[in-house]
């Protein structure tokens, strides 16, 4: 029996299968491993993968790229905000929803997802000749559970019977192995994953078999478009300076230069030089530029340390030092590039850095590793089954008050704690009042707390009122899988 492991990230989509006890990436109808995640609409048909991208230009306002990142989210969420206010297709809500207006019809993000999902098991039933079903899901570490519950959704409305949905640095271990072969010792690994949209890295501790994760960061801020774009502005500045002509602010000429400059960086992986020529740019104009790995390091160089800055401040959040790790994974298809791979190995000089597997096909090749094991077909790993343990996302903090009257927020369940979970908390209030209050908020961020992170709130009445002294009531939280507290 075969099983599918896909990742659908913001900006590619990848599919492995799994069998014969081997998981491998399949290539899709265009030959490449790795499809992108864009979906464009005509009249007639959607069409999913290269050929949307290839024709974003002429049909910009009704294709859809990174789905993903709005996928759960509702209006007034900052990051669907931020969604909004850069798609170029347009999003307004409908019946309490987000959805794309397209043609006058409304599309939500959830049939977006399953129209790639769909994409994604097609290529794996083509390349296997047979059909198959049975699929592991890969979901970012700081998906909440109405995200993972949509993606979920959105890939069982494409046919798929889904086995599980796993956190992608945990997928990222699995395809090495890692915590399996030498399962009794306990060592510290950082998955570093640079995708097309956002940086995310994760500390995760592995003793005995057991993934525990203690403490991971995402920063959209920075990502593989990041360097596409630094690369573009340089091509338009080369082609005002021989042509003495802006195209800057010509959205078609810098969405012909966008994909001149992804090429171009994808060529500068494994080539010194790459050739960017677009065909009528401008007002008839054909524009021909070379671009060495030398310059195009140099253009994004501040790039590279803003990469480079966010493993050091997460081993200071979780307090490990370099020498602390003891393998480095790497995922995303922007952590190919080879000047990003230099400053992580000077960053960590005795640790392994582990690629050898391509970077954006890590992570589908531990969720089909995955799906196999949840099969019972083949024995992965010669002595010990996998054993996966869910652990929260985000810090769960309860808010009290200090000796001044001020508020602090006391952790309750650390992110990476896992599931699931029983805490004691001895909620303490003043004597003279009847009412007490128990509030909760979640939170990635290690500043201070904001009030729109809170998710629960429970007032507790009629207290006997005491003319001196506390209140001080015992309360029980419990924390289930997939994130589901009780109190």
């Amino acid at each position: 029996m075969a099983a599918i492991g896909i990742h659908l990230g913001s900006s590619c989509a990848c599919a492995a299968v799994y069998k014969d006890g081997r998981a491998d990436v399949v290539a899709n109808d265009a030959g490449d491993r790795v499809t992108p995640a864009v979906v464009a609409f005509s009249e007639k048909e959607e069409i999913v993968g290269l050929a949307a991208k290839q024709n974003r230009v002429r049909n910009l306002s009704n294709t859809v790229v990174k789905v993903k990142q709005i996928l759960g989210r509702s209006s007034g969420d900052p990051q669907a905000e931020k969604y909004i206010a850069e798609s170029k297709c347009s999003v307004t809500e409908k019946n309490g929803k987000l959805a794309y207006e397209i043609d006058g019809k409304f599309v939500s993000p959830e049939d977006v997802a399953k129209l790639i999902f769909r994409k994604m098991k097609e290529t794996a039933q083509f390349a296997l000749g047979s059909d198959v079903n049975d699929t592991v899901i890969t979901v970012p570490f700081d998906f909440g559970e109405k995200q993972k519950n949509i993606l979920g959704e959105a890939a069982k409305g494409a046919g798929l019977n889904v086995l599980r949905l796993i956190h992608e640095p945990s997928a990222a271990l699995l395809a090495y192995g890692i915590g399996q072969d030498s399962p009794s010792g306990k060592s510290h690994v950082l998955v570093y994953k640079l995708g097309g949209t956002s940086l995310s890295i994760t500390v995760i501790e592995v003793n005995s078999g057991l993934y525990r994760v203690l403490s991971t960061t995402a920063d959209d801020s920075v990502g593989g478009t990041c360097f596409t774009e630094a690369l573009a502005q340089h091509l338009a500045s080369e082609f005002r300076r021989c042509y003495k002509n802006d195209v800057r602010g010509n959205p078609r000429a810098m969405m012909k230069l966008m994909n001149s400059a992804e090429v171009a960086k994808h060529s500068l992986s494994t080539l010194g030089t790459a050739n960017c020529f677009v065909d009528s740019l401008y007002d008839g104009m054909d524009f021909d530029c070379n671009v060495s790995r030398a310059r195009f390091e140099l253009i994004c160089s501040a790039l590279f340390v803003k990469c480079i800055e966010a493993i050091k401040k997460l081993l200071e959040q979780v307090g490990l030092g370099t020498d602390d790790i003891s393998k480095v994974v790497l995922c995303g298809g922007s952590a190919r590039i080879p000047k990003l791979q230099q400053m992580i190995r000077e960053l960590f000089p005795n640790v392994d850095l582990l690629n050898s597997i391509p970077p954006d096909e890590v992570i589908p090749i531990g969720a089909a590793i995955e799906a196999g094991i949840l099969l019972g077909r083949e024995q992965v790993f010669s002595d010990n089954d996998m054993l996966s343990v869910e652990c929260s996302a985000k810090d769960i903090l309860v808010k009290a008050l200090d000796q001044s009257g001020t508020d602090k927020f006391l952790v309750v369940f650390p992110s990476g704690t896992p599931l699931p979970a029983r805490r004691q908390h001895t909620l303490e209030a003043p004597g003279g009042i009847s009412s007490v209050c128990l509030e909760l908020y979640e939170s990635l961020e290690k500043g201070p707390v904001k009030e729109d992170e809170r998710f629960a709130q429970i007032v507790l009445q009629d207290l006997d009122v005491k003319a001196e002294g506390l209140h001080r009531i015992l309360t029980i939280l419990t924390m289930k899988r997939y994130g589901k507290q009780k109190y």
